[in-house]
């Protein structure tokens, strides 16, 4: 058997470094997980895993367990013996993250280390861009860069309109229009492709994600089914998934999401229009409802945004804990979550440098 390019899967010089402190352990990155086993991929292929009881004590939260995405360590690169048992998980470049549906505050990590999040959404009865503004101030805020993929645009008969309404709220974010009908679309995708980089597909289900995986895997891997009577595709992809692309890095399939709870949001960047607009309130700490001279609800009687936007935005605002709050007091908010009252100075420090180190690149 030919030995698998790691390289092309995204294992960094960083990664490497990282996994010398474990002696007598092999690095893989987990490509899918069932229940409590998950397929890990080594440099000699592919691996089912369990996570040792070790491991499972000393975990506090679901988000601590490995998830899709996870560069581990593992005691093997062949099942002859039996499972693989996984060890550690090196550190997450990038996590894409939401509240779990029917909790507060239990996170569930949906990909990790991913360099591109493709947001998917269909123009026909999926079209929403309150959801849109959900997705992307998460897609930010992971550290990962988004991209919104267009689907079905053969299904909508007014794509000019709608194309200048999300660039109205993706401000720097570019959009490629797809269809099921043409392979055009998914060549699109590949300059967004590349050996080492790792891209995921988030959006809501039968948007076409499986689709458009398929035409770059060139095969049909994953299952796809048709439109419902109500316009909207059918549900099919069940789980998280990586799939290699041969010199072109990994890509991830996700299921269709429900529900969308934010534990963190980066609104510097996904309303960056409302955060400009913000410097010219006569008040720094302006919430832009009731004050005098406030620069955004100028702009709404203007017609430069919408009341709708701006109510996006105190919701998730208040959904991620920022309600009031500047960037910097934001800033401030999340490294408070993370790290408590500051008592762990190691842990905050390794987060510092971390945030220079993604600034600097």
């Amino acid at each position: 058997m030919n030995n698998i390019d790691m390289k092309n899967l995204g294992l960094t010089e960083e990664f490497k470094q990282e996994s010398k402190i474990y002696k007598d352990l092999f690095i893989g990155r987990v490509s899918s997980q069932s229940k409590n086993l998950y397929k890990v991929i080594t440099e000699k292929g592919e691996i089912v895993a369990e996570i040792s009881g070790k491991y499972h004590y000393n975990v506090k939260g679901i988000s601590e367990y490995p998830a899709v995405g996870d560069f581990v360590m593992v005691d093997r690169t062949n099942n002859s013996q039996g499972n693989g048992i996984i060890h550690r998980i090196l550190s997450r470049k990038s996590v894409f993250a939401r509240e779990m549906a029917g909790t507060k505050e239990e996170i569930q990590i949906v990909a990790t280390n991913i360099d591109t999040v493709f947001i998917c959404m269909s123009l026909n009865n999926d079209y929403n861009l309150r959801r849109l503004e959900r997705y992307l101030s998460i897609a930010w805020d992971s550290g990962a860069v988004p991209v919104i993929v267009l689907t079905k645009s053969d299904l909508c008969k007014d794509i000019e309109i709608r194309l200048n309404e999300i660039t109205s709220i993706a401000i720097g974010v570019e959009v490629l229009v797809t269809t099921s009908t043409s392979d055009e679309g998914s060549r699109s995708l590949k300059r967004f492709l590349s050996s080492g980089k790792t891209a995921a597909f988030i959006g809501s289900s039968g948007v076409g994600k499986s689709t458009l995986i398929n035409c770059l895997l060139g095969q049909n891997i994953l299952d796809t089914n048709g439109i419902r009577n109500d316009d909207k595709g059918r549900h099919t992809t069940t789980r998280r998934e990586l799939f290699i692309l041969p010199h072109l890095g990994v890509v991830i399939d996700t299921p269709g999401m429900r529900e969308l709870g934010i534990i963190n949001a980066d609104l510097t960047k996904s309303f960056s229009d409302i955060e400009e607009l913000a410097f010219d309130c006569k008040f720094n700490d302006c919430t832009h409802k009731n004050e005098p001279n406030c620069a955004v609800q100028k702009a709404i009687k203007d017609g430069v945004i919408s009341v709708e936007r701006l109510e996006s935005y105190w919701k998730l605002e208040k959904e991620a804990k920022y309600d009031g709050l500047n960037s910097k007091m934001i800033e401030k908010e999340k490294i408070s979550d993370m790290f408590g009252s500051m008592g762990d100075k190691k842990n905050f420090r390794k987060f510092i440098k971390e945030q220079n180190r993604k600034t600097r690149r």
